[in-house]
């Protein structure tokens, strides 16, 4: 897994990020994982862009993994996204990558849109995979939504999802080894089990729902767009489409040009559709470089 990356641990202001480093002198990509993976799911998607011609970063969110970050704060800002984007930002510098191309998933989507709306001049392109923006999804909670998405709503409360987890981790994260790939699989697993990182993991929920929104509805009164290249990828097979129909409609106001469309695959489409995501990257990467439209 990640044959030829380098791995080393960077400090930021108060945390610790491992990173995963792969190809020489293309034009950089920094790609973060969703929950609860790690920088593992993206072994298959890596390579591909590396043969393309890419620097690839992969980086374990704070708090995630093989990354630490700080306490948990009242507020949750520790593991807010601002403060997660903040420290890929620094991880970028420190590598001297003062632009580049960015991709995030799941919770990273996230993280990807606070670094793209905070730091606009660091990103040249950004791909948001199965993502709307938090507040958007709060503004249409519907009963199919608290159903089928009910564990946000779970995660936010205080010390009742650390236990339910930590008493069979397997079981509650359900981990497909076939799917997932061995060393992604036994990565994945050894995460699951440490408290500290399911405490984090949780914890970005909790920001999720409160200082995070509160950032997205400032950006939406200061009507911040994305004025990058900016491409949202959904899994066909996920419900993305089944709760809101085409999510460009609602990404349109956050970012007026955007594109993208569905993709086949479950949820974690860096495991199931290494090759269909890693073309739509690569695509809308060159489209950046050229100056044309994605």
């Amino acid at each position: 897994m990640f044959d030829g990356f380098d791995e080393s641990v960077i400090d930021v202001h108060d945390a610790s990020i491992l990173t995963r480093t792969g190809g020489a002198g293309g034009f950089p990509v920094l790609l973060l994982h969703g929950h609860p993976r790690t920088s593992a799911t993206w072994h298959r998607v890596a390579p591909l862009l590396v043969a393309a011609g890419h620097t690839v970063v992969c980086p374990d969110l704070r708090g995630y993994g093989r990354s630490r970050g700080p306490a948990p704060t009242p507020d949750h800002g520790a593991q807010s996204k601002r403060a997660m984007a903040a420290d890929m930002v620094q991880v970028m510098t420190h590598l001297g990558h003062d632009r580049f191309a960015l991709a995030g998933h799941d919770c990273g989507s996230y993280v990807a849109l606070r670094l793209a709306l905070d730091h606009p001049d660091r990103v040249a392109a950004l791909s948001l995979l199965d993502c709307i923006p938090i507040t958007e999804h709060l503004d249409r909670i519907t009963s199919d939504f608290a159903t089928k998405w009910w564990h946000w709503f779970f995660y936010a409360q205080p010390e009742l999802p650390e236990q339910a987890i930590g008493a069979d981790p397997e079981r509650w994260y359900r981990g497909d080894r076939d799917r997932m790939g061995e060393d992604n699989y036994q990565e994945w697993r050894a995460a699951i089990h440490d408290p500290a990182v399911v405490r984090a993991m949780l914890e970005d929920y909790r920001a999720g729902l409160t200082i995070d929104a509160d950032h997205e509805r400032a950006d939406r009164a200061a009507e911040r767009t994305l004025t990058m290249p900016t491409q949202v990828l959904w899994s066909t097979r996920d419900d993305l489409e089944d709760l809101y129909g085409d999510p460009l409609v609602i990404w349109r106001p956050w970012a007026p040009h955007v594109v993208g469309g569905g993709i086949d695959s479950g949820h974690h489409m860096a495991e199931d559709a290494p090759a269909d995501l890693a073309a739509s990257l690569i695509d809308l990467i060159a489209s950046a470089i050229d100056g044309s439209s994605p």
